[in-house]
């Protein structure tokens, strides 16, 4: 994060304490300082009242002033600057029937867990740690601050995020927090899709997700919220194509190979071969899966559609699921269909899923580099070009709409592309010759 998001928190602090207030820093940018790593948002929590937020700062928002919680708008950043608080109790699983305003050491009890428990005094810079933070921050844990099964009650979607928070810290779960875990796994059936969906989002496209994705597995969370991923376990591959193993551990080792990833990369490479156990074939211990990229579209499509994700995402995702076979016969298409291949847009996204597909398998990248070569060979032509004709032009011929048709348009534009068609009217000589005169499959 710039720095001079740091600087503009620090603003915030320093004019709430000159106001007669306590004000700290709270949260994961605690932690992330503690870990010297960059903090992705600074957070804010006073003992000002959400009016008195309002009234002491020029532009703000109340986005959440029921829960004493306000955004404070600063030279076009936003940060939230919320009241010390106590919560409950939590009948929803999520929200609190009631909030008091309380103080520090009371507010950080209320929280998740140790690491994010934390609160920071940029002015005199001092770590306020009420809950042993540091210490599991030292030792690699995460861990519920009091009792686990309490905390999950509050809010279930704690579950997933003691998950996503190991993963991407890569520490370990305590004892304790990670045995509520397994037993209240169930419970999380009672969170919404959306925010399940958000919590996934962040522990795939941040670092190790590959363990996220094994922990979700351990856990038993992954059958409960992603049950068409659990079932790849103990699905075999051919060994002389997949010496890593089942679809999972295949899975798991492309999930491994990524590097803050889109979030069309990361669900491509999660869901890229989910139509396998649905196609599972061995025939005389030769094992097939025929026909797996379309199936697992088609399986990718609901369980996206369930997360709520949005239509451009799943088509992108989809692609990825669709076409990551392709790459195996680029080698064997002609120009014209190899230039409309990388031509796509989301192509970049499918050549990187290919890499890492082919690195959590066989190893080989022979493909990959090829499909680089081509497209850098490629980058001086316009690869999509208007095409020469169309179906009103091909209907002005006397040709009928219908697969036909299709067929014609395809093909006149791949040699377009192949520079063998440099004009409108050579094109629609070629129809001509090529369906007309010969009426060739009852063109007319």
């Amino acid at each position: 994060m710039d720095p001079k998001e740091e600087q503009l928190a620090t603003q915030i602090v320093k004019k709430l304490v000159k106001s007669g207030f306590i004000a700290y820093f709270a949260g994961g940018c605690v932690r992330d300082l503690i870990m010297k790593q960059s903090a992705e948002d600074y957070d804010i929590a006073t003992t000002a009242s959400p009016d008195q937020i309002i009234q002491l700062f020029d532009k703000t928002i109340p986005v959440g002033k029921q829960f004493g919680v306000i955004i404070v708008v600063a030279e076009g950043h936003q940060y939230e600057v919320a009241t010390f608080r106590n919560e409950g109790p939590y009948r929803d699983g999520r929200h609190p029937e009631k909030v008091i305003f309380t103080t520090p050491e009371e507010d950080a009890k209320r929280r998740d867990f140790t690491v994010n428990g934390l609160f920071y005094d940029p002015v005199k810079r001092e770590i306020i740690d009420f809950v042993h933070g540091r210490e599991d921050i030292g030792s690699k844990l995460i861990r519920t601050i009091g009792n686990p099964e309490e905390r999950f009650e509050e809010d279930r979607l704690r579950m997933l995020r003691a998950i996503r928070f190991a993963a991407n810290l890569g520490f370990k779960i305590e004892s304790q927090t990670w045995e509520t875990i397994k037993r209240l796994k169930s419970k999380i059936n009672s969170v919404s899709q959306e925010r399940i969906r958000d919590e996934l989002v962040k522990m795939f496209t941040r670092p190790n997700a590959g363990l996220g994705l094994e922990l979700l597995s351990k856990s038993g969370l992954l059958a409960e919220i992603l049950p068409e991923i659990e079932v790849m376990k103990g699905v075999q591959q051919p060994p002389e194509h997949h010496p890593e193993g089942d679809v999972f551990i295949h899975t798991k080792m492309l999930m491994d190979q990524l590097d803050h990833p889109s979030v069309v990369l990361a669900f491509g490479a999660l869901l890229h071969d989910v139509g396998k156990p649905n196609t599972y074939s061995d025939e005389g211990g030769k094992i097939h899966f025929y026909n797996h990229p379309h199936v697992g579209a088609e399986i990718a499509e609901k369980l996206l559609t369930r997360l709520r994700f949005s239509n451009r995402e799943i088509a992108d995702i989809l692609s990825c699921v669709e076409n990551h076979m392709k790459f195996a016969s680029v080698r064997e298409m002609r120009v014209g269909k190899l230039k409309q291949f990388v031509a796509r847009e989301n192509f970049k996204t499918e050549l990187e899923l290919h890499k890492i597909d082919c690195l959590a398998s066989h190893g080989k990248l022979e493909l990959y580099q090829f499909l680089k070569e081509k497209t850098d060979e490629f980058k001086q032509e316009d690869l999509k070009p208007k095409p020469w004709i169309n179906g009103h032009d091909l209907i002005a011929l006397g040709i009928k709409p219908g697969p036909l048709m299709k067929e014609i348009i395809e093909e006149a534009y791949s040699l377009q592309l192949e520079s063998k068609m440099n004009s409108k009217s050579d094109t629609l000589e070629w129809v001509k010759q090529q369906y007309i005169k010969s009426n060739k499959k009852g063109a007319l």
